[in-house]
């Protein structure tokens, strides 16, 4: 008997998201009458089509959602939030981002949490630095660095485990600044649902999704290839790590304190005029 319900289900290849969705993507847990159409693809790209309205449930940077709340909605399940896993700025020996001149600075999107918080960063700290913003995608922005393509680099993922192996410095820790400013956990990426689905049945996804997640903790080494084939760093190490990071109690539950969190983003974007706040509810259901 085919399944009644098809959908598109977006996400990225990180470790992180691929942990979460390989009970549904790999059928380790019964997904009933459902059935997804699975694609990967850079958080960037899923940001960027997103605005089009491409696909039904999709991973998105918190920040795009905020941008998109006219045509999406949040889950409360499948989110990367937390603390001490925010971007990091980095660059070559004896660089400083309070140098003279210009900064030619390489972010992995205009679209992502990532690029926000440096904008948010530099007007606190450095408003009166001028820079020169390149985004490029994120596994491109450490070999810029080091070529000397660009003067920093804004970095995500597995970057944080592994910048030290290219020679290049942390500048900032952009989720440690956030913290610091808020006390609230840094809201990264989340996953989001056509805004026109039936609450019904979004909540019936935003199940399913626990449901995955649960069993990736449960059963921690199931669907190993799966991950493994899609790391952009394939050290097991250096995967392990990514997942512990990123996938947490607030995966499970956005809860209060990730709501908080969120809402505290989208006000920080709109001050610093990359937003406009929206009337629209932030969840699906």
């Amino acid at each position: 008997m085919k399944p009644e319900k098809i959908y598109d289900l977006a996400y990225s290849g990180c470790p992180n998201d691929t942990f979460i969705f390989k009970g549904i993507a790999k059928k380790m847990i019964d997904t009933g009458d459902f059935d997804f159409n699975i694609i990967l693809e850079d958080v960037e790209t899923l940001n960027q089509k997103a605005a089009r309205g491409a696909y039904g449930i999709t991973k998105l940077s918190f920040a795009a959602l905020g941008n998109l709340l006219d045509k999406y909605a949040l889950l409360r399940t499948g989110a990367a939030l937390g603390m001490g896993c925010g971007p990091l700025v980095i660059s070559r020996a004896n660089r400083f981002l309070d140098d003279k001149g210009k900064k030619v600075i390489a972010v992995p999107g205009l679209g992502t949490t990532a690029y926000h918080l440096f904008r948010f960063y530099m007007d606190d700290l450095f408003s009166d630095v001028e820079t020169k913003i390149v985004p490029m995608p994120f596994e491109t922005i450490m070999p810029a660095v080091m070529e000397g393509k660009v003067d920093f680099g804004v970095i995500i993922h597995e970057g944080r485990f592994i910048y030290q192996n290219m020679n290049l410095e942390m500048k900032a820790d952009l989720g440690r600044w956030w913290e610091d400013k808020t006390s609230l956990p840094i809201p990264l990426g989340c996953i989001a649902v056509k805004r026109s689905m039936d609450p019904a049945l979004a909540m019936e996804i935003q199940t399913l999704i626990g449901r995955s997640i649960e069993h990736a903790f449960l059963h921690p080494a199931m669907g190993d290839d799966y991950i493994r084939g899609y790391a952009q760093e394939m050290e097991d190490h250096v995967i392990q790590r990514h997942i512990g990071l990123y996938v947490n109690e607030f995966s499970k539950d956005i809860g209060t304190q990730g709501t908080t969190a969120v809402t505290t983003f989208f006000e920080y974007a709109a001050r610093a005029g990359l937003m406009q706040l929206s009337s629209q509810p932030l969840f699906a259901c």
